[in-house]
């Protein structure tokens, strides 16, 4: 569509390499009865394709302006009626029923998108997505790489996730600063039996400084102002003072990105009606018993950038069963 003006600030960069198009399309092994879900079509590259081996492909587009490109390269043809184009943010709407998501998606989303994806139900069979290279190995990295993070432990906490190739930076128009990776994720069904929420506020704070020991990182004045607010609070929801630090999502929720960003204690997203509380001892301090667990458990020493999943497990559970307050 050469008459277009692509904005590369919304990640409008269109994969226009057919054999690309074409190996991304056999990776994600589509099926005659498939409903796809496609994110950034673009000028429908992808789509098309896509469209004469499948069912439906339900496309989510926020640009108007390609949203009519799409529109006018199916129009009159056998498959206008499998496409379904959604006019709109995908990250702020709710996500239809889909049995495979293939995409070249914009990569500003592409945080976000993954963990929507991987919290969605019902369970979608794989995601067969187009990422920035740094992002894509960092989804992929393990114990001890440089790129492992919060991102690889919860990502691959829910799913298995594949590199499938390297893809340079020619085969997209405009092309991007940086190179891309396509990236495999299936979600694992049935999940492990974790609440994510609780699961990531421990993560976080793990991963605040991941080459700090865990007992380092908890002893972060911020982080500990945090949970003893949260643990107050969560006394007064369960009106009690011996209950434990897990089960109620009320302790480790609220450990936001932009609070560990700024490493300063900001209750303003943590704040709760007002509740009557027991009174808990004045000598409490959360910070004592946690530092008594670490210590207890053998994970005083361990560092975030060395620990596996069954790692951070084991770290979880010792948390929810080792910390009762009395």
């Amino acid at each position: 569509s050469p008459g277009i003006l692509f904005n590369t600030g919304a990640g409008q960069h269109i994969l226009k390499n057919p054999l690309v198009v074409n190996s991304i399309i056999d990776k994600a092994a589509l099926r005659r009865t498939d409903v796809i879900l496609e994110v950034g079509p673009g000028t429908g590259n992808l789509t098309v394709k896509m469209l004469e081996k499948v069912k439906k492909v339900i496309a989510c587009e926020i640009d108007p302006r390609l949203v009519g490109e799409l529109q006018k390269r199916v129009q009159g043809t056998c498959l206008a009626n499998k496409l379904e184009i959604k006019v709109g943010d995908v990250l702020k709407t709710d996500l239809p029923f889909f049995d495979a998501c293939v995409a070249n998606l914009p990569y500003q989303i592409s945080s976000p998108f993954v963990f929507k994806l991987l919290l969605h139900r019902p369970f979608f069979r794989c995601a067969i997505l187009m990422f920035q290279r740094e992002f894509a190995l960092r989804l992929v990295a393990k114990p001890g790489s440089k790129l492992y993070c919060r991102l690889s432990i919860n990502t691959q906490l829910l799913a298995r996730v594949d590199h499938l190739m390297k893809v340079g930076k020619n085969n997209f128009k405009p092309p991007p600063k940086v190179e891309s990776s396509v990236v495999r994720i299936e979600p694992k069904n049935p999940p492990p039996p974790i609440n994510f929420q609780e699961w990531d506020g421990l993560v976080r704070i793990a991963f605040v400084r991941k080459n700090k020991t865990l007992s380092a990182a908890f002893k972060s004045s911020a982080v500990e102002q945090l949970l003893d607010h949260n643990y107050r609070v969560h006394c007064s929801l369960h009106n009690t003072v011996s209950s434990f630090l897990i089960p109620s999502t009320s302790v480790f929720c609220g450990l936001h990105t932009d609070f560990f960003k700024s490493k300063k204690l900001t209750l303003k997203s943590l704040m709760y009606q007002s509740f009557s509380k027991r009174e808990i001892p004045e000598n409490f301090k959360i910070a004592e018993k946690i530092q008594t667990v670490l210590k207890d458990t053998g994970y005083s020493e361990k560092r975030a950038r060395s620990m596996d999943i069954d790692d951070f497990i084991r770290y979880s559970f010792f948390f929810s069963l080792c910390l009762p307050f009395k």
